[in-house]
């Protein structure tokens, strides 16, 4: 809520009390002269710097317990860019505070101080934007509050945690990714030494589809700390794997994709559909024929992303549609809509090929974060 001409600073994450008390103020300076923080600043314990956002980030205004942190006058940063400020990221010492103040908000990160004439001093900055009543940005406040050896200590102990916790997921990604590896190998295998030729087939088209998967968990494990699938690489990767294991002299594959980054929700449904069809193509879209074209398309646009997998083949036999009700091709294809709000398309013609179209919205497919 905006009280006497001053709007709110923008927060998304909890703060510590003393930043909270800071930038939570119901009654700020209404001009924009730095002069007028002073009545607001200057007794606070906590170091505050304060820029005015236009026509450039420019500092106007340092208090007291800042100078002292710093060992620097506050008139050694009037008038200048965040640049000024020293100090340097505790995990990345080619990042500057005043290059991350100015690239953030909320908790900024841990910083080492040198100030002039003191032992050096590590301290948490904090950020946040000040807007007007036009909710338009005014003011960016820094904060920053000494932090204890033993905070210090506990929070690069947090950090640990979360690397160790990461390196073990991807450890884990990696040895699912082995082990469907090795699951598809294997029934590949079992398959060629099978005779019932329905038999063989169902053999294969599992095999294909587990493949999917373990292509899913490959670019998971290369994608460290991310849960996102680039769409237009993963259906690459399933193009490669089909036609090498059902590609036939005298079928060429058109494939164009562009990078499409979705969620492993929308991934892994996508890629079996692409694995059914594209198998189905190897398969069926070119008997009798010496050959043709699979397209494989996904690219995107200002909305969202069209996949189109297609074969000027034979088509579809009259009275059977894709996929057939009540098969796992059917709960995919209904998987891949839930997840996705995806729009699913089938145009067949006898002699004409077939082609399915599948659209995602932007909105709809994105990755969670």
């Amino acid at each position: 809520m905006k009280k006497n001409g001053w709007g709110a600073a923008r927060a998304t994450t909890p703060k510590p009390p003393q930043i909270e008390a800071v930038t939570a103020m119901e009654e700020p300076p209404s001009e924009t002269g730095g002069e007028q923080f002073g009545r607001y600043f200057d007794q606070v314990p906590l170091a505050i710097i304060v820029a005015q956002m236009t026509p450039s980030e420019t500092i106007v205004y340092a208090n007291p317990a800042f100078e002292h942190l710093t060992g620097q006058a506050a008139v050694e940063f009037l008038g200048k860019s965040w640049d000024s400020l020293v100090g340097r990221d505790t995990r990345d010492v080619g990042r500057s505070l005043g290059d991350a103040i100015a690239s953030a908000v909320e908790c900024v990160g841990i910083f080492r101080l040198e100030p002039k004439g003191q032992e050096p001093v590590t301290v948490e900055a904090h950020s946040s934007i000040i807007v007007d009543d036009d909710d338009e940005p005014a003011f960016r406040l820094a904060a920053l509050m000494i932090v204890g050896e033993r905070s210090l200590v506990r929070l690069q102990e947090i950090e640990q945690q979360i690397l160790d916790r990461d390196a073990r997921l991807i450890e884990i990604q990696h040895r699912v990714k082995n082990n469907l590896q090795m699951i598809t190998a294997l029934i590949r295998i079992e398959a060629r030494n099978i005779n019932t030729i329905d038999t063989k087939e169902k053999f294969d088209r599992l095999a294909g589809r587990i493949e999917s998967i373990q292509l899913i968990y490959q670019l998971l494990s290369d994608s460290v700390g991310s849960d996102e699938i680039d769409l237009g690489i993963y259906l690459s990767n399933i193009a490669a794997s089909v036609m090498s294991a059902h590609g036939t002299e005298g079928v060429r594959l058109d494939l164009k994709v562009d990078s499409y980054p979705v969620s492993v929700n929308v991934a892994l449904p996508t890629g079996m559909v692409a694995n059914e069809l594209l198998t189905n193509a190897l398969k069926y879209a070119f008997v009798g024929r010496d050959g043709g074209t699979i397209t494989l398309h996904s690219l995107t646009d200002s909305g969202g992303c069209s996949v189109v997998i297609a074969d000027d083949g034979v088509g579809l036999p009259e009275g059977v549609e894709w996929p057939k009700r009540g098969k796992l091709g059917e709960l995919i294809v209904h998987s891949l809509q839930q997840n996705s709000g995806a729009d699913l398309k089938v145009k067949s013609s006898p002699g004409k090929g077939t082609t399915v179209t599948i659209r995602f919205t932007r909105e709809a497919s994105a990755p969670e974060h």
